[in-house]
């Protein structure tokens, strides 16, 4: 193929195509690292730190393309759930080799290890955490961090709701190293890194404040009606439904009119006396109410009051014992 005076030959558009096609699975593949679901008691969290927000459209991602923090001499870039891009700024390092445009194709191609953070000409770029040491006063960058070795979990397990922690690594060829980002929660806004702690050799701390640290409720099992209260919402309906399907009934077919439409009203009428009944006959000796009759009337008086202290839930908490003694 010609185009102005340039030769492409097929197996190179093919090998275009090929990367294009694996950077944008893979970076669907980190979007999906930086999701999380934790489930605590009855409650699941689930925390989402890609997703867009009104006022942080492109999520926990930085607009400028990185987070920045130094401390003591050390210098920190990273971005989290992908790459870091410098428009503005770039990472200053007279050690940033190893991995250029071309080793990230044959990276992906023909899966060589260990790339670096974009070479001489675009160090800090494809990484996604980079790091800057004074070596006999120059600075010296180290990739710590690439976006598919992101890993989300909570930062406390007992206050799930607090935020989660972010941690990357990167496999080099003469030591391992890792960053891990606390993400706070904080609904008011985005505070950035403010402080870095450096952990043995070469890992790090950092920790910065972000809406998209505090966790969506998205199932709270436990407090809702349990299978009781399902049940009693299924008879109640089935009920209603009765109810319905025999007042249409007996008033187009029946041509019932007034209160009598609703069906078995006597039965609904005595209901509540016979709960009372039932409830009387239970708390009572169960021979008292059988010969009650044949008691004289200060005794069967005497019932009746104790039936009124029943009903109005006076003696629910105790236990009765009565003894009548008569002679028949």
């Amino acid at each position: 193929m010609k185009f102005d005076s340039i030769y492409l030959s097929p197996q190179f558009l093919v090998l275009v195509i090929a990367v294009t096609i694996l950077h944008r699975v893979s970076g669907d593949s980190v979007s999906e690292l930086c999701e999380l679901s934790f489930k605590d008691s009855n409650k699941v969290y689930h925390y989402s730190l890609v997703s867009p927000l009104r006022k942080f459209p492109h999520g926990i991602l930085s607009e400028d393309g990185f987070y920045k923090v130094a401390a003591n001499g050390t210098v920190l870039w990273f971005q989290l759930c992908g790459s870091m891009i410098f428009n503005h700024d770039p990472p200053v390092c007279v050690d940033c080799k190893e991995c250029s445009c071309t080793v990230f194709v044959a990276q992906v191609i023909f899966h060589k290890q260990n790339p670096d953070c974009g070479g001489p000409t675009r160090c800090g770029m494809g990484c996604s955490a980079l790091v800057s040491n004074k070596v006999e006063g120059y600075p010296v960058c180290t990739t710590i961090g690439q976006p598919s070795s992101t890993i989300i979990d909570v930062r406390d397990r007992k206050s799930p709701h607090t935020g989660v922690i972010v941690k990357m690594t990167h496999t080099g060829s003469k030591r391992n190293c890792s960053l891990s980002v606390s993400v706070i929660c904080n609904s008011n806004g985005v505070e950035g890194p403010q402080t870095l702690e450096t952990v043995g050799f070469c890992d790090y701390n950092t920790e910065l404040k972000h809406p998209l640290g505090c966790p969506k409720i998205i199932s709270s099992h436990g407090n809702g009606l349990g299978w009781f209260g399902s049940f009693m919402i299924i008879i109640l309906c089935l009920l209603g439904a009765y109810l319905l399907a025999g007042a249409v009934y007996r008033y187009f077919f029946l041509h019932i009119r007034g209160i009598d439409v609703i069906p078995n009203l006597e039965f609904w009428a005595s209901l509540p006396h016979r709960i009372q009944i039932g409830i009387f006959t239970f708390i009572l000796p169960p021979s008292v109410p059988e010969f009650l009759p044949f008691f004289s009337a200060e005794i069967q008086r005497t019932f009746t009051r104790l039936q009124e202290l029943v009903f109005s839930s006076q003696l629910l908490s105790c236990s009765v014992h009565i003894t009548v003694t008569t002679n028949l």
